[in-house]
């Protein structure tokens, strides 16, 4: 069942994800040559914690970590560890957080130090990708016309949309109905309603689509091992078009 949200509730959801965004502007600021990924999770526990917001990873489904950080590439659903952050990685943060019974959800990638075309290009293909994705949700569309946009964004600059994972609704619990692909025909899926609320979070790949998931049971790799990127959004469908509430 897709659950649409009031007025008041999406107002409840914005302040769960102004707090994703504090945190997720903080670890951007904080990607640097040398430090640990562990320590960036730590970074995201304190602020949380100072927010009086409760992070919405950890011991989810027994993921062991509050902040899921993915290098080069690794897609999504990396732990954070001792391994330090060098010059020229693509790192992906995805964060989320329970604030007074709602969630907000969000993710973003960046280049540690020199950038280099090539990743540069596949990092600003899959910004770009959920912009086109954004844009599609609007009240008497499709989320199928989400993913399609998402997917020819992609395609389009010489890339691929992973298939094994993809966006959700959000609100009173991390995922809820409908799952919203990153790629699809228009035209197709539920309709979008006025109060649904979404996160739209295209994975782009550089080679193939197709996946693998690493010893620890969570961390998913390209299985040619080339880079991935990653951004998402929690979206509100709003009489005005799409507000995204973690901007």
């Amino acid at each position: 069942m897709i659950n649409l949200k009031s007025k008041e509730e999406i107002s409840r959801i914005h302040e769960s994800c102004k707090i994703v965004r504090e945190v997720l502007n903080l670890l951007y600021e904080n990607i640097k040559e040398g430090i640990q990924t562990r320590e960036l999770n730590e970074l995201a526990e304190k602020t949380a914690k100072h927010y009086k917001a409760i992070p919405a990873f950890k011991g989810y489904a027994g993921f062991p970590a509050s902040v899921c950080i993915s290098i080069n590439e690794e897609i999504v659903h990396g732990i954070p560890g001792k391994r330090i952050l060098k010059n020229g990685d693509i790192v992906k943060i995805d964060f989320g957080i329970l604030y007074k019974g709602y969630y907000g959800d969000a993710a973003f990638s960046k280049i540690v130090g020199r950038p280099f075309k090539k990743a540069e290009k596949l990092i600003s293909v899959t910004k770009k990708a959920l912009e086109k994705g954004i844009e599609q949700a609007v009240i008497g569309k499709n989320i199928g016309d989400i993913g399609n946009a998402v997917q020819r964004t992609a395609e389009n600059n010489g890339f691929s949309v992973v298939r094994a994972f993809v966006g959700h609704g959000i609100g009173r619990n991390l995922h809820e109905e409908p799952q919203v692909p990153n790629f699809g025909q228009p035209k197709t899926g539920p309709k979008i309603k006025k109060g649904l609320v979404i996160a739209i979070e295209p994975m782009i790949n550089e080679g193939s689509y197709d996946i693998e998931i690493k010893k620890d049971k969570w961390t998913v790799v390209t299985k040619d091992r080339k880079l991935s990127a990653h951004f998402e959004h929690t979206v509100a469908v709003t009489d005005n078009g799409p507000l995204i509430l973690t901007k």
